[in-house]
């Protein structure tokens, strides 16, 4: 019970010294707000529902995005890391365009879908699949080359093989990238949100900021974190239970 609870004594030492720092006048009350203020005007967002509506629609987008670029990067890391032919075709492009900030199609997105959902979504999507193509080629170049030759012993075709034994042997690894590509995810969704898109927690953040709201800031703030920090323990369960099910056989 006691090591449960390791993980936040940095965190309540924090927030107990931020709190004491304000009442003290040592903080600046019209930027950081304390603690208590936070929490107050976290209450009452959650209450009248602003603030849950925010989360959906910032997780709507994040999941979504997460899910196509999830798509996109295996799909096209599978054939780069099983042929070397591939990867030297199509490799060059895909370096040539991954140091390209996603942010950057940002006007974009915006010329081709206006303001919105698809409009974010287009960019998270971007953002994800270079975590998980990276990923997904290494984990295939590193499965246990007994496993390729038992596809080619059973004459399976290719695409057939690479579903029914390349994939699952790679997929525990690949769960390794969809979690930083995650991470990524909801810090794209956020940012746009808060430089273009009126919608979500970003967006709320914005303009609690320029009303002069540092308390309702700071509670959307954190409460983006614990989110995130609560998006990240599901998916570590779901790596635990079920994708460590698919981890090649050893050598």
């Amino acid at each position: 019970m006691l090591a449960r609870w390791r993980g936040v004594a940095v965190p309540l030492v924090l927030i107990v010294a931020w709190e004491l720092g304000a009442r003290a006048g040592f903080l600046p009350a019209d930027t950081m707000s304390r603690p208590s203020l936070a929490l107050t005007a976290w209450w009452g967002a959650l209450g009248d529902g602003s603030l849950l509506q925010a989360t959906a629609e910032t997780f709507q987008t994040a999941l979504i995005g997460l899910a196509i670029g999830t798509m996109i990067g295996i799909v096209l890391g599978l054939p780069m890391g099983l042929s070397p032919t591939v990867e030297a075709v199509i490799g060059p492009t895909f370096d040539a365009i991954r140091p390209v900030p996603s942010l950057a199609l940002l006007p974009l997105a915006l010329l081709i879908y206006g303001f919105g959902a698809r409009m974010e979504i287009m960019v998270v999507a971007f953002a994800c699949t270079w975590p998980v193509l990276i990923v997904t080629v290494a984990a295939v170049r590193n499965i246990e080359p007994r496993l390729i030759e038992i596809a080619r012993m059973l004459e399976m075709k290719p695409l057939s093989g690479t579903v029914r034994i390349v994939l699952p042997a790679a997929l525990a690894r690949i769960g390794v990238g969809v979690r930083v590509a995650a991470g990524i995810a909801l810090i794209v969704s956020v940012t746009t949100e808060i430089v273009l898109n009126p919608r979500g927690l970003g967006y709320g953040m914005m303009m609690a900021s320029q009303s002069l709201r540092p308390d309702l800031m700071w509670a959307e703030l954190l409460w983006v974190g614990c989110v995130g920090c609560a998006f990240d323990a599901a998916l570590r369960k779901i790596e635990r239970s079920w994708l460590a099910r698919f981890n090649p056989v050893p050598a």
